[in-house]
């Protein structure tokens, strides 16, 4: 989960912030209005991301959704993981809401397990519309670089110097010591050093991602893919997976 969760669990403060008036005069003649000028703006962020991606970005960011528990094996289902396994019923905003599992509580959403505050820190500074996998990639682009780390990223080396620099924004990525940054459930290095390294090759030799429309019979049933698909299809995406 994302490291700004840690002792500031389940306050559902800082959803995604929504376009307020300016209060210009009712009768103000030949004013085109703010809310018009945001319509016409943003097409044109979405068209031109901030952060382009590389192979390289990829390659991390699925590297930290593997370590937060959203990868689901490339699959897009992966940006609705609610904290505890459950999903999010739409994209259209962050879900804002505290989920509590295994002894901790957060509410954390999406395949970077975004808490609230840390959300529409990167969104509003980004300018960012819903909560799409798109716009997701780009607020976690952001707090790669706001922690100094972007410039490493873009060298294709998965070092212990940039998952120590990501440890206090991903709870789940470890120190140099090895250790959360904050005391909670860690990945070890090596594990994620491995995924990273194969997932950077597979996207350099322009294999696609293993992303693919569900079947219509998913299988294993046992997969983290098929139980969050029977959670959806049984209107329960909030509850806990037995994982």
């Amino acid at each position: 989960m994302l490291a700004s969760s840690a002792g500031a669990l389940a306050l559902a403060f800082g959803t995604a912030p929504a376009t307020a008036s300016t209060g210009f005069p009712a009768a103000a003649p030949a004013r085109t209005p703010p809310r018009i000028a945001l319509m016409e703006v943003a097409p044109e962020a979405e068209a031109s991301p901030r952060y382009p991606m590389t192979p390289e970005r990829r390659a991390l960011l699925n590297t930290i959704r593997f370590s937060e528990g959203t990868w689901a094996q490339g699959d897009d289902i992966g940006y609705r993981i609610m904290f505890g396994g459950g999903l999010a019923p739409h994209l259209e905003r962050h879900p804002d809401r505290v989920i509590y599992s295994g002894g901790y509580a957060s509410a954390a959403a999406g395949a970077y397990q975004f808490m609230p505050f840390t959300w529409a820190l990167a969104s509003r500074a980004l300018r960012l519309q819903g909560f799409g996998a798109h716009v997701q990639d780009q607020a976690a682009l952001f707090l790669i670089q706001r922690r100094g780390a972007l410039e490493l990223a873009d060298q294709g080396q998965f070092t212990p110097q940039l998952a120590a620099k990501l440890a206090p924004e991903w709870a789940s990525f470890p120190t140099l010591g090895g250790r959360s940054y904050y005391g909670q459930p860690v990945q070890r290095y090596a594990l994620l050093k491995r995924f990273y390294d194969d997932n950077l090759a597979q996207l350099r030799a322009g294999q696609p991602e293993p992303v693919a429309a569900a079947p219509s019979v998913c299988t294993p049933a046992e997969s983290l893919r098929c139980q969050l698909q029977s959670l959806e299809a049984m209107g329960t995406g909030s509850k806990t997976l037995g994982l």
